[in-house]
């Protein structure tokens, strides 16, 4: 698939030669799919694991990359991305890693290496000052909480 000319340029350091680079398995697709760099099993029941994924990437200032689950490995398997979403800050450039749980209750997971194990959406951040105030402005919703607004 080819980048369109106004795509957003990031540069990317592959870690491993052989896994592909993030890529989007369809055009506008808001998610780029991330690869095993290594096997793991994840055991039934919530085992959880840490995996790398062979590249580091260098986000701009004022930009952020969120890992997500792909929805085929959590239907059909129970296995999510556990801190979904995953935060990617512009500092960091280290390796990508991704922490997957299977939450199936009985059956263990196997990852082998180059499986697409979750997806990094690249969005625009705002840095924003938080100014103390004595009282904030209303709202409809105003002080209503969590499932306030019904089923």
């Amino acid at each position: 698939m080819s980048t369109p000319p106004s795509a957003l340029q990031i540069p990317i350091r592959r870690l491993d030669a052989d896994l592909p680079l993030p890529s989007y398995a369809h055009a506008g697709d808001a998610g780029a799919d991330l690869h095993a760099r290594e096997d793991a099993t994840i055991a039934a029941g919530g085992g959880r694991v840490l995996i790398a994924t062979g590249v580091a990437i260098a986000l701009p200032t004022g930009w952020a990359g969120f890992v997500q689950p792909r929805s085929g490995l959590a239907l059909r398997h129970g296995v999510t991305v556990l801190n979904s979403p995953g935060l990617i800050d512009s500092g960091y450039r280290d390796e990508l890693k991704v922490i997957l749980v299977n939450t199936d209750p009985t059956t263990d997971y196997e990852v082998h290496r180059g499986d697409r194990i979750a997806q990094l959406v690249i969005r625009a951040v705002a840095e924003v000052a938080f100014e103390p105030v004595d009282e904030l402005p209303g709202s409809d919703r105003d002080l209503g909480g969590f499932g306030s607004s019904g089923r």
